[in-house]
Protein backbone atom coordinates (compact mmCIF):
# COMPACT_ATOMS: atom_id res chain seq x y z
CA UNK A 1 0.00 0.00 0.00
CA UNK A 2 3.12 2.38 0.76
CA UNK A 3 4.29 1.76 -2.62
CA UNK A 4 1.03 2.98 -4.19
CA UNK A 5 0.74 5.82 -2.33
CA UNK A 6 4.69 6.58 -3.41
CA UNK A 7 4.30 5.96 -6.97
CA UNK A 8 1.18 8.55 -7.35
CA UNK A 9 2.36 11.10 -5.30
CA UNK A 10 5.65 10.60 -7.69
CA UNK A 11 3.00 10.77 -10.80
CA UNK A 12 1.85 13.85 -9.52
CA UNK A 13 5.07 15.63 -8.85
CA UNK A 14 6.06 15.22 -12.33
CA UNK A 15 2.74 15.85 -13.67
CA UNK A 16 3.37 19.42 -11.67
CA UNK A 17 6.84 19.67 -12.73
CA UNK A 18 5.83 19.23 -16.77
CA UNK A 19 3.17 22.29 -16.58
CA UNK A 20 5.72 24.53 -16.07
CA UNK A 21 5.48 25.96 -19.62
CA UNK A 22 1.97 25.39 -20.21
CA UNK A 23 1.11 28.07 -17.68
CA UNK A 24 -0.40 25.62 -15.85
CA UNK A 25 1.86 25.40 -12.47
CA UNK A 26 0.51 27.18 -9.42
CA UNK A 27 2.18 30.16 -8.67
CA UNK A 28 1.93 31.75 -4.84
CA UNK A 29 1.08 35.16 -4.64
CA UNK A 30 2.32 37.33 -1.96
CA UNK A 31 -0.14 39.89 0.05
CA UNK A 32 2.47 42.42 0.90
CA UNK A 33 2.89 46.00 -0.50
CA UNK A 34 4.56 46.61 -3.33
CA UNK A 35 8.22 47.38 -2.85
CA UNK A 36 10.69 49.41 -4.82
CA UNK A 37 12.84 45.89 -4.48
CA UNK A 38 12.14 42.99 -6.55
CA UNK A 39 11.90 39.83 -5.22
CA UNK A 40 9.32 36.57 -4.45
CA UNK A 41 8.78 38.25 -0.63
CA UNK A 42 7.83 42.22 -1.41
CA UNK A 43 6.38 42.04 -4.99
CA UNK A 44 2.97 40.32 -5.53
CA UNK A 45 2.88 38.38 -8.78
CA UNK A 46 -0.05 38.90 -11.30
CA UNK A 47 -2.27 35.95 -12.68
CA UNK A 48 0.80 34.67 -15.01
CA UNK A 49 3.61 34.64 -12.65
CA UNK A 50 4.84 37.90 -13.20
CA UNK A 51 6.16 40.11 -10.26
CA UNK A 52 7.42 42.76 -12.24
CA UNK A 53 4.76 45.62 -14.32
CA UNK A 54 4.40 47.11 -17.29
CA UNK A 55 6.14 50.77 -16.66
CA UNK A 56 8.24 50.02 -13.98
CA UNK A 57 12.10 49.78 -14.16
CA UNK A 58 13.67 46.68 -15.55
CA UNK A 59 15.28 44.71 -13.12
CA UNK A 60 19.17 44.43 -13.59
CA UNK A 61 21.52 41.62 -14.30
CA UNK A 62 24.33 40.50 -15.69
CA UNK A 63 24.20 37.16 -17.96
CA UNK A 64 26.91 34.81 -19.29
CA UNK A 65 26.35 34.93 -23.29
CA UNK A 66 27.33 31.50 -24.76
CA UNK A 67 30.44 33.03 -26.63
CA UNK A 68 31.16 33.22 -23.24
CA UNK A 69 30.98 37.57 -22.95
CA UNK A 70 29.02 39.45 -19.88
CA UNK A 71 26.54 41.25 -20.96
CA UNK A 72 25.00 43.76 -18.28
CA UNK A 73 21.16 44.79 -18.99
CA UNK A 74 21.78 48.48 -17.69
CA UNK A 75 24.63 49.02 -19.92
CA UNK A 76 22.16 48.62 -22.93
CA UNK A 77 20.27 51.94 -21.77
CA UNK A 78 19.37 53.87 -25.29
CA UNK A 79 18.22 50.70 -26.61
CA UNK A 80 15.32 48.71 -27.25
CA UNK A 81 15.84 46.09 -25.38
CA UNK A 82 13.71 42.55 -25.63
CA UNK A 83 14.18 39.45 -22.77
CA UNK A 84 12.96 36.22 -24.24
CA UNK A 85 12.72 33.28 -21.22
CA UNK A 86 13.26 30.15 -22.44
CA UNK A 87 14.10 26.34 -22.03
CA UNK A 88 14.86 23.58 -23.99
CA UNK A 89 12.27 21.30 -22.35
CA UNK A 90 9.78 24.28 -23.42
CA UNK A 91 7.55 23.10 -26.18
CA UNK A 92 6.05 26.89 -26.47
CA UNK A 93 9.31 28.12 -26.83
CA UNK A 94 10.50 25.72 -29.50
CA UNK A 95 7.01 27.04 -31.16
CA UNK A 96 7.66 30.49 -30.75
CA UNK A 97 11.91 31.17 -30.82
CA UNK A 98 11.33 30.92 -35.39
CA UNK A 99 9.10 33.66 -35.20
CA UNK A 100 11.46 36.02 -32.98
CA UNK A 101 14.09 34.68 -35.16
CA UNK A 102 12.25 35.75 -38.19
CA UNK A 103 10.15 38.35 -37.43
CA UNK A 104 12.10 40.18 -34.59
CA UNK A 105 15.83 39.28 -35.15
CA UNK A 106 16.47 38.97 -38.52
CA UNK A 107 14.75 42.32 -39.15
CA UNK A 108 16.10 44.40 -36.32
CA UNK A 109 19.69 42.37 -35.62
CA UNK A 110 21.70 45.50 -37.57
CA UNK A 111 20.28 48.14 -36.08
CA UNK A 112 22.52 49.54 -33.05
CA UNK A 113 19.50 51.06 -31.27
CA UNK A 114 17.85 47.36 -30.52
CA UNK A 115 18.89 43.86 -28.56
CA UNK A 116 17.58 41.01 -27.93
CA UNK A 117 18.57 37.96 -25.85
CA UNK A 118 17.40 35.31 -25.09
CA UNK A 119 17.75 33.73 -21.12
CA UNK A 120 17.79 29.79 -21.29
CA UNK A 121 16.62 28.54 -17.78
CA UNK A 122 18.97 26.82 -15.83
CA UNK A 123 20.72 24.40 -18.37
CA UNK A 124 24.06 23.54 -18.93
CA UNK A 125 26.03 25.41 -22.12
CA UNK A 126 25.94 22.21 -24.26
CA UNK A 127 22.17 22.00 -23.95
CA UNK A 128 21.76 25.69 -24.90
CA UNK A 129 23.94 25.35 -27.79
CA UNK A 130 22.23 22.55 -28.91
CA UNK A 131 18.73 24.11 -28.49
CA UNK A 132 19.80 26.99 -30.40
CA UNK A 133 21.05 24.55 -33.41
CA UNK A 134 17.68 22.82 -33.27
CA UNK A 135 15.03 25.67 -33.13
CA UNK A 136 17.82 27.41 -35.88
CA UNK A 137 18.35 30.54 -33.77
CA UNK A 138 20.91 33.24 -34.06
CA UNK A 139 19.97 35.72 -31.95
CA UNK A 140 22.21 35.72 -28.54
CA UNK A 141 21.48 33.41 -25.88
CA UNK A 142 22.69 33.59 -22.51
CA UNK A 143 22.85 31.40 -19.43
CA UNK A 144 20.70 31.50 -15.95
CA UNK A 145 21.94 28.84 -13.48
CA UNK A 146 19.17 28.38 -11.02
CA UNK A 147 16.71 30.61 -12.86
CA UNK A 148 17.91 33.59 -10.36
CA UNK A 149 17.75 36.15 -13.61
CA UNK A 150 14.12 34.72 -14.36
CA UNK A 151 13.36 35.16 -10.71
CA UNK A 152 13.56 39.06 -10.64
CA UNK A 153 10.84 38.81 -13.38
CA UNK A 154 8.42 36.12 -12.32
CA UNK A 155 7.53 33.58 -9.59
CA UNK A 156 10.81 30.90 -9.57
CA UNK A 157 8.05 28.52 -10.03
CA UNK A 158 5.71 29.74 -12.85
CA UNK A 159 6.40 28.70 -16.48
CA UNK A 160 7.54 30.16 -19.14
CA UNK A 161 8.14 30.92 -22.25
CA UNK A 162 8.18 35.20 -21.54
CA UNK A 163 9.17 38.16 -23.55
CA UNK A 164 9.73 41.34 -21.45
CA UNK A 165 9.99 44.45 -24.00
CA UNK A 166 12.32 47.25 -22.18
CA UNK A 167 12.05 50.94 -23.52
CA UNK A 168 15.58 53.08 -24.13
CA UNK A 169 15.20 54.55 -20.58
CA UNK A 170 14.81 50.95 -19.47
CA UNK A 171 11.12 50.54 -18.25
CA UNK A 172 9.13 47.80 -19.46
CA UNK A 173 6.53 48.30 -21.87
CA UNK A 174 5.50 45.12 -22.60
CA UNK A 175 5.16 41.31 -20.98
CA UNK A 176 3.81 38.20 -22.90
CA UNK A 177 3.86 34.91 -21.75
CA UNK A 178 3.41 31.56 -23.72
CA UNK A 179 2.72 32.23 -27.52
CA UNK A 180 -0.27 33.78 -29.52
CA UNK A 181 -0.23 34.89 -32.55
CA UNK A 182 -2.22 38.12 -31.39
CA UNK A 183 -0.02 38.74 -29.29
CA UNK A 184 3.10 38.19 -31.01
CA UNK A 185 1.94 40.44 -33.34
CA UNK A 186 1.29 43.37 -31.00
CA UNK A 187 5.01 42.74 -29.73
CA UNK A 188 6.52 43.06 -33.07
CA UNK A 189 4.23 45.79 -34.06
CA UNK A 190 5.65 47.63 -30.84
CA UNK A 191 9.00 47.33 -31.25
CA UNK A 192 8.45 48.28 -34.77
CA UNK A 193 7.00 51.51 -33.62
CA UNK A 194 9.42 52.13 -30.15
CA UNK A 195 12.45 51.71 -33.12
CA UNK A 196 10.67 53.76 -35.81
CA UNK A 197 9.82 56.88 -32.83
CA UNK A 198 13.62 57.61 -31.96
Amino acid sequence: MKKIFFYVGCLVLLALSGSACSGQGKANKADTADSTEVSVDSVAADSTGYIVKVGEMAPDFTITLTDGKQLTLSELRGKVVMLQFTASWCGVCRKEMPFIEKDIWLKNKNNPDFALIGIDRDEPLDKVLAFAKSTGVTYPLGLDPGADIFAKYALRESGITRNVLIDRDGKIVKLTRLYNEEEFSSLVAKINEMLAGK
